[in-house]
């Protein structure tokens, strides 16, 4: 069910903070009609941090609302509490999310033991299919590749989306977990070595602003065309790095205003995207023809 090109959704927002659901829908609309394989509700990329939990839940349930079966829903329920995890995972279960991604616990820095039974309570208790999410520069905590071996077993735990930007380590979950568990890129600017040593798929930042190219980028390589997809990442690749100038979602949030997708919120303490950085996120918007020269 999971593959390709899996977009981690902005979280548009008015100027005021509030959530700007108008453009969530046209948002939502618009990366279905350009061949996007899937969308994660709520992840980092949707502010997660700084939504409450009514938000959070409204959310969820607008896009899977919105998205109507056409593509699958992952809404994003990790938490650094097992309960509050728990909490979140029942609720997208309930509303109809076709799975949960479940961010490493953070700040509290667990053991590897903990780890696992942070996952396996989630795994058992939440009958829906769950991603692992190992983002150790964000959480300050490793999802061990034997802890995400060991989790491979559980049935429900169907992936990871591995952030690391270690393709050694990618190439080690896949060797480890492959016929358990899929693993997911998650960045970008490494998504296609790892599509092309087994990876299935990417939980993509740039599929944001260019949704089309990020799809097919990824059916080339899944299919094993090794030219076409370099081509196409190549082409890719300078977006890529502006997206990261700053902190996700600042610059892609920037972007996709400049394109006139949505308006320019975002919460504090995210802040707009620096002048000085502008003009790289200009260039590469430009290269790709989203915005005028």
């Amino acid at each position: 069910m999971f593959h390709g090109s899996i977009v981690a959704l902005v979280t548009p927002m008015l100027e005021d903070g509030a959530v700007d659901w108008d453009s969530l829908a046209e948002l939502v609309d618009w990366h279905i009609d350009q061949g996007t394989h899937g969308i994660v509700a709520v992840g980092t990329t949707g502010e997660s941090a700084t939504l409450d939990h009514d938000e959070h839940r409204q959310v969820v349930r607008f896009v899977v609302e919105r998205v109507r079966n056409r593509i699958p829903v992952i809404a994003g329920t990790g938490s650094n509490s097992t309960r509050e995890s728990l909490e979140l995972t029942r609720h997208a279960r309930e509303v109809g999310a076709d799975a949960a991604l479940l961010v490493a616990p953070y700040y509290n820095k667990p053991t590897q033991e903990g780890l696992y039974q942070h996952f396996r309570t989630l795994a058992e208790e939440v009958h829906i299919p769950q991603i692992l999410y190992n983002v150790p520069g964000r959480t300050g905590c490793q999802i061990g590749v034997e802890t995400v071996e060991r989790l491979s077993h559980l049935s429900t735990i169907v992936g990871i989306k591995d952030a690391t930007g270690d393709i050694g380590r990618a190439m080690e979950l896949v060797r480890a977990c492959g016929p358990r568990m899929d693993v997911f890129s998650g960045e970008d600017g490494i998504a296609l070595p790892i599509l092309l040593m087994g990876g299935k798929g990417v939980i993509s930042v740039t599929a944001n602003a260019v949704p089309a190219q990020m799809a097919a980028m990824c059916e080339a390589a899944l299919a094993g065309d090794l030219a076409r997809s370099r081509a196409l990442d190549d082409d890719l690749a300078p977006l890529h790095r502006a997206l990261f100038l700053e902190a996700n979602p600042i610059p892609v949030k920037w972007a996709l205003y400049e394109t006139g997708q949505m308006g320019p919120g975002i919460r504090l303490p995210l802040t707009p995207l620096s002048e000085h950085h502008r003009p790289e996120v200009r260039q590469a918007l430009e290269t790709l023809g989203l915005i005028g020269a």
